[in-house]
């Protein structure tokens, strides 16, 4: 038998015996899902020794016994690099992992005794855990399924509030002149479309999240190539559609809207079809605090993205035919992540907000009876919670090292526990700082909550 044949096999077994999980971790750029992934790693492996897992019972319990890393089974997929990773913030000063640039997935075997042991059971048992990570500007894509070239436009158009549509003033100029019933020039449309991705990065970097086409922050070997040599067209919102359907095959509206399908079905579809539809669970990190921190437009922004985001996986209950031959999400988890760059106090707040920003897609979720849990946390905590006292009266302070090396002792501000208001932004009471990772001691990452999620996440498949 060919080996990736006994491979599947194989897989295919242990899923039927509900011994194989497969969990993705997800959340747009930023959102620390590099240092997500290398914490649950580096908290399994050193369970029972310097982890400290006690919101996890099969560790507090003493049994979950220990995690190892084996070959995953795609050999055409990197492996996450964790070792690289932990190098990274094994050095002096510490620093942070570089972000994943593409998919990655990891594989581990975790032993366990199980809670209550039949008669036929052994002393041990193995859960195969694949996790897979990948990159969060690819993961605005998946929303393009629902539209077309011409509503893909009329939403692009609407999304154009004064900050966004800053960044995106040199392609403006440039597709300003374009005539869409004219003759395609393929040098002048890579040109606008070199424009627009300028645009894309520009507003990345600038805190917003809604980006489409994910591809073109990053393309990998797809750069140069026509499929990503397309924009929304200006204007196609008040066109008539019977009108831009008549359009000859060579023209400029009819060459942009053949481009956006090919993406659709060549590059969109495959990676839905071929990765996220074949996940068990799932966790989604949010940066919450950076998008508090860049104020209302681009936090309005994350809100879309996300909504979107959620709308595109699928969810529901599952059963022994389900786990073999047509995988849906079955748990998940919605991360406020950074949670060490406010103090301990306004977690809970922190949580609230996640909630209130999710209000409507976590509605569907729970209609759908789809577990699903809101929480916050640090993956690899940076800062230490402190009080100082100022005036006879004793505040909360967080104590840490910026990125540039200087120590800080502050209080951040209050997270709102529902959505922001114009009030609110007019105070704008806080300053959510950027702090470097803490040095190591031990071989097991500090950090806040990790517990929690690997409970939720897969501590049933531990019982």
């Amino acid at each position: 038998m060919r080996q990736p044949l006994a491979r599947e096999l194989h897989d295919l077994i242990e899923r039927g015996r509900d011994r194989q999980l497969r969990l993705a971790v997800t959340g747009l750029s930023r959102s620390g899902k590099t240092a997500f992934l290398t914490s649950l790693v580096n908290q399994l492996r050193h369970v029972g020794l310097e982890a400290r897992l006690d919101l996890l019972p099969a560790a507090r319990q003493g049994r979950l016994l220990g995690a190892r890393r084996v070959n995953q089974q795609d050999l055409g997929v990197p492996r996450f690099p964790y070792d690289q990773a932990m190098a990274a913030l094994a050095e002096t000063p510490p620093r942070w992992p570089e972000p994943t640039r593409g998919i990655s997935e990891l594989r581990l075997v975790l032993r366990y005794r199980p809670a209550k042991r039949g008669w036929l059971g052994g002393e041990s048992r193995q859960l195969t855990l694949d996790l897979f990570d990948y990159p969060g500007e690819w993961l605005l894509d998946l929303p393009l399924l629902a539209h077309d070239y011409p509503s893909w436009c009329r939403r692009q158009q609407a999304l154009a509030g004064e900050q966004r549509r800053a960044h995106f003033a040199a392609w403006h100029a440039a597709v300003e002149s374009l005539d869409p019933t004219a003759e395609a020039d393929e040098a002048r449309l890579a040109e606008i479309a070199e424009h627009y991705a300028e645009g894309l990065r520009a507003a990345r970097e600038a805190g917003f999240a809604d980006l489409q086409p994910g591809r073109f922050l990053l393309p990998g070997d797809l750069a140069g190539a026509p499929v990503l040599q397309f924009f929304p067209l200006p204007g196609v919102a008040e066109a008539d559609p019977a009108a831009l359907a008549t359009l000859p095959p060579e023209s400029n509206y009819a060459t942009l809207a053949r481009r956006f399908a090919y993406y659709q079905q060549h590059i969109v579809k495959p990676f839905y079809r071929d990765h996220f539809r074949r996940f068990d669970r799932q966790i989604v990190l949010v940066d919450l605090l950076g998008a508090l921190n860049a104020g209302p437009e681009r936090f309005q922004d994350l809100s879309r993205a996300l909504a979107n985001l959620m709308q595109s996986f699928d969810y529901g209950k599952r059963s022994l035919l389900s786990r073999l031959f047509a995988p849906r999400i079955d748990r998940l988890a919605i991360a406020a992540t950074k949670a060490d760059h406010v103090t301990p106090e306004q977690h809970p707040r922190l949580v609230a907000l996640l909630e209130a920003l999710l209000a409507e897609p976590l509605k569907d979720l729970r209609f759908a009876s789809v577990p699903v849990r809101a929480l916050s946390l640090a993956a690899i905590r940076a800062s230490e919670a402190r009080e100082v006292e100022h005036r006879g009266q004793r505040t909360p302070a967080l104590r840490g090292t910026g990125l540039d090396g200087e120590a800080l002792l502050l209080y951040p501000g209050e997270v709102p526990e529902r959505l922001p208001d114009d009030a609110f932004w007019a105070r704008q009471g806080f300053a959510y700082p950027a702090f470097r990772p803490l040095p190591l001691e031990g071989g097991a990452l500090p950090h806040i909550r990790m517990d929690a999620v690997l409970d939720w996440l897969i501590g049933d498949k531990l019982s």
